[in-house]
């Protein structure tokens, strides 16, 4: 769903209101304010909006390509949130997860953090942003999730490994290991970059774009005029599961 960002209201789904642990994941793993990370002003809307309907705890993980820790960038980014727990995935318990997919596409099964299978209700939270010519909407937000120690190349630092692979591959397996219930990417500005790291340019969008994360990806795609490699996957995906 397409949302007005003018007058856009973060209507938790009914879902949440019976939850015990909410779990959010923000695009935030530089020290660079929106729309190069998800910004507060929104991360703020969802998590007082989910409080209106559900004393669920409500937790924001986060983890960085260096495996250097997060909470300097929380600190950065105004991430100062009441009655709310900010993790770092370097510091969480990581289990082995099994890839639904009968014939995954480059990865059988993942290490995550266990509280992200612990929690009942899970949201990826990013801005729009187009790196390299291809989005990196609310599912690609997913791979900072996994603990780059685990995943480094010899040659770099962060998810290498995972790059040589075939990164939209990776994130179409991701999608299917980590179903996660909502993606919602801010797009009241629109980032253009080469890199995650530097500044790129923006430019005046003012949509938000709300839903399951294949759906607001997918819509993101088709209103940024781009090709996003892994959309396809997990349609191929989705018609082997129904299969």
């Amino acid at each position: 769903m397409i949302c007005e960002a003018s007058n856009f209201i973060f209507k938790p789904p009914p879902l949440v209101s019976r939850a015990r642990r909410v779990l959010i994941k923000p695009n935030a793993g530089y020290p660079l304010p929106y729309p190069a990370s998800a910004s507060r002003e929104t991360m703020n809307l969802i998590i007082e909006s989910i409080k209106q309907v559900s004393d669920a705890d409500i937790i924001i993980l986060e983890g960085t390509a260096t495996g250097e820790s997060i909470y300097p960038i929380y600190q950065a980014l105004g991430y100062d949130f009441p009655r709310v727990l900010m993790l770092d995935v370097r510091d969480c318990i990581w289990v082995e997860v099994e890839n639904p997919l009968p014939h995954p596409f480059a990865v059988a099964t993942f290490w995550v953090p266990n509280v992200v299978l612990s929690s009942d209700y899970l949201v990826s939270v990013s801005p729009f942003k187009v790196i390299g010519g291809t989005g990196n909407f609310s599912i690609r937000n997913l791979l900072s999730l996994l603990p780059a120690s685990k995943y480094k190349s010899n040659t770099s630092v962060g998810w290498g490994a995972l790059y040589e692979l075939d990164i939209d591959k990776v994130i179409a397996d991701l999608y299917f290991t980590l179903p996660f219930d909502l993606g919602l990417i801010d797009a009241r500005r629109v980032f253009i970059g080469v890199d995650e790291t530097v500044e790129g340019k923006t430019e005046q969008y003012g949509k938000i774009f709300v839903g399951e994360p294949y759906e607001v990806d997918r819509e993101a795609a088709e209103a940024a005029g781009i090709e996003v490699g892994y959309l396809s996957l997990i349609e191929a995906g989705k018609a082997e599961l129904e299969a």
